[in-house]
């Protein structure tokens, strides 16, 4: 992507406080967009105290990801020969993308309020019906995988990739592993480890054999790591669980 050249609006854009100050900093340009519509990298770095490099390294980023657009900004007035105005908005993914921690609260609420009323096993009952759906899914997009537990990893992956989890799978000494490296109910989870263990549950009736989860976004990890064991070369307790 080329980079935009930064041009300050006459405009300015409500600074942010309070909690904006603690997310990170797409987060509050995203926030920025969300609640102004559109905006130059010039408005955005100047709201946020970011130099233009620092404000067009995270513009690039959030448009090759495909969170933010760019257009030309219409003006009344007569420009010269100069570029017209540049401002960001955000695309539907990006909009989307704004709001998980809504819905998370809601979904924590949700499990809480499961939980003091049914009890763990209530609990249990209900995130398992909710995984069902992804298994469903994934189980789909992994028909033709075959039965080789990494080949399925490796379809596994891909099936997880496009429910926004970002995984990967690589093949290891003694097996191989599944990585996902986002993880769209990392912040039910952290209050529910039963969901990861859930899923976990999920990843191994998938691949077809006992798998052991390593690692956990949830947990604070930067990657949740699932090791899958060849059962040609190692056992299960040959590797050391994740707790």
């Amino acid at each position: 992507m080329k980079k935009v050249a930064a041009e300050l609006s006459a405009s300015p854009l409500p600074a942010v406080g309070g909690a904006g100050v603690d997310v990170r900093t797409r987060d509050r340009v995203a926030q920025l967009l969300l609640e102004n519509g559109a905006a130059t990298a010039a408005e955005l770095g100047g709201t946020l105290g970011l130099s233009p490099a620092a404000i067009r390294r995270h513009l690039d980023a959030m448009h090759a990801d495909g969170l933010i657009e760019c257009r030309d900004r219409p003006s009344r007035v007569q420009r010269g020969r100069g570029r017209p105005a540049k401002a960001f908005e955000l695309t539907d993914a990006g909009r989307a993308a704004g709001g998980p921690h809504t819905y998370d609260d809601l979904a924590r609420d949700a499990l809480r309020w499961i939980a003091q009323h049914g009890g763990t096993g209530a609990v249990n009952a209900f995130l398992a019906e909710q995984v069902a759906g992804l298994e469903t899914r994934a189980r789909a997009a992994m028909a033709d995988a075959g039965d080789e537990p990494l080949a399925r990893a490796e379809a596994l992956a891909g099936a997880l990739s496009a429910e926004g989890y970002a995984a990967g799978a690589t093949a290891i000494a003694s097996g191989g592993q599944l990585c996902q490296h986002h993880c769209p109910v990392a912040h039910v989870a952290a209050e529910f480890p039963q969901l990861c263990e859930a899923e976990t549950q999920v990843i191994s009736r998938l691949v077809g054999t006992h798998v052991q989860r390593l690692a956990t976004i949830a947990n604070g990890d930067g990657v949740c790591t699932t090791y899958i064991p060849d059962p040609r070369r190692a056992t299960p307790e040959s590797v050391r669980t994740y707790s």
